[in-house]
């Protein structure tokens, strides 16, 4: 099971998370694209350290807010949602060139991913975007209980979908994630742990019910914000290496 991470997330003098200790740990680095977070320097020293640890590069675009680090959501078209796509994934795409790396997949980021998930037409502008990109990248959205619709979409736009699972994250009985607002949708180390270790054996993840529902999952989001995740995602690469 591949780890990913956002990454590249810092801003001018603003650093976000510890990049260089959590890059050396996951197989997939999705960078931010500048519109919610990372700057110009920041977005290349992102790729430098990816590129020392040969880590896959995806994009990470989101709605245009640095303020709200990308997690509010804004009001777009559906051209409007394919422009800021392209124009944040060929950013990335065109910097990670000057390093000699070939970004491989889109995630999108906070607000526009949870948007992306509840809302078809916003699925769908992200699919045209990224069926108009000059070459095929892959898409990685939430894995659920029933991909299948959506497996179906993005194969008529000819993308292929990656899906993903959160290690610290609590699902619903749906299998979407639970609100932030809510209390308890965060996990502590014990139950991410848990939940990483059920997910890897049994293809499950753990419902705020108790309950647990099967999921696939190609790969596991981690997070690096500072010292006691970078332990945590230690354990995660563990849990992943035993199976």
């Amino acid at each position: 099971m591949k780890l990913n991470c956002d990454l590249g997330e810092g801003y001018g003098a603003w650093k976000m998370g510890q990049d260089d200790l959590v890059m050396p740990h996951i197989d997939m680095a999705n960078v931010a694209c500048g519109f919610h977070a990372g700057d110009p320097h920041v977005i290349n020293e992102t790729l430098k350290l990816a590129k020392q640890f040969n880590t896959e590069v995806g994009a990470h675009p989101s709605y245009p807010d640095t303020l709200g680090f990308g997690r509010r959501s804004i009001k777009c078209s559906a051209t409007e949602i394919i422009d800021l796509m392209l124009y944040q994934i060929a950013a990335l795409d065109g910097m990670a060139k000057s390093q000699g790396i070939t970004i491989s997949y889109v995630k999108p980021h906070g607000a526009l991913y949870n948007d992306m998930m509840a809302n078809s037409d916003i699925f769908e502008a992200i699919l045209e975007a990224m069926n108009q990109y000059y070459r095929p990248l892959k898409l990685m959205i939430l894995a659920t209980a029933d991909s299948e619709d959506r497996k179906m979409k993005a194969s008529s736009y000819g993308v292929e979908l990656i899906f993903e699972a959160f290690a610290d994250r609590r699902y619903t009985t749906q299998g979407a994630l639970t609100p932030r607002s809510q209390k308890g949708s965060v996990l502590d180390r014990k139950s991410t742990l848990e939940q990483v270790e059920s997910l890897v054996n049994n293809g499950h993840v753990i419902c705020d019910t108790g309950a647990t529902i099967a999921i696939q999952a190609d790969t596991i989001c981690v997070h690096g914000d500072n010292e006691e995740a970078i332990e945590l995602v230690e354990q995660i690469r563990s849990l992943c290496l035993k199976k």
